[in-house]
């Protein structure tokens, strides 16, 4: 996640875990298959935790706070050349990881649009369908390096203002004074 995947070697990692790079062998055929299996381990984690967070939110504007939170502990560390070397030179790996992103995180976003709307603190007038989607390509947006290249922005920053830009205009009045109210509340957690 650091260094990006391409620059990794199997002998790289293989010291990393303290063992032979013969040893790493014997558990995966090679980097694509390793590449493949950490995507499936990382996603199944991700997965877990955003369900854990849905249980403990106290409503749909707090759960995406708490992912937001979440999900800052890794870009904060992440070279946004991941998801590049992914698709690039890992298909398997993309395909896991796209498989997630358009099965388990379009439904997950669609959830918490649905959660929001009943709650009264997102509009109820969206197209849920359009407003799914687009929230989640926005999700996406932060690893374009042409757009967006690390040398001129963090990916952390970059991702939080979109998210906080996203849910602002999804959000009815009452969502925007709960966005503020939580805001507030994570600004006096930093002092």
């Amino acid at each position: 996640m650091r260094f990006g995947i391409r620059s990794v070697s199997m002998e790289n990692m293989a010291e990393e875990l303290g063992m032979s790079k013969k040893t790493l062998y014997q558990y995966f055929a090679d980097k694509d298959e390793l590449v493949e299996e950490v995507v499936k381990r990382h996603t199944q984690v991700i997965r877990q935790e955003c369900e854990q967070i849905a249980l403990e939110a106290n409503d749909a504007i707090h759960e995406i706070f708490l992912i937001m939170e979440r999900v800052m502990e890794d870009f904060r560390n992440m070279n946004p050349m991941v998801l590049f070397d992914l698709q690039k030179f890992h298909p398997r790996g993309f395909q896991r990881f796209s498989e997630y992103k358009n099965e388990f995180l379009l439904h997950f976003i669609r959830v918490n649009i649905e959660r929001g709307i009943r709650e009264g603190y997102y509009r109820s007038d969206v197209n849920l369908e359009i407003i799914s989607r687009f929230r989640l390509e926005s999700m996406m947006i932060p690893f374009n390096i042409s757009l967006f290249p690390p040398t001129q922005f963090n990916m952390a920053e970059t991702a939080q203002l979109i998210s906080e830009n996203f849910i602002y205009g999804l959000a009815t009045l009452q969502g925007h004074q709960l966005i503020q109210s939580y805001q507030q509340a994570k600004k006096n957690n930093l002092s």
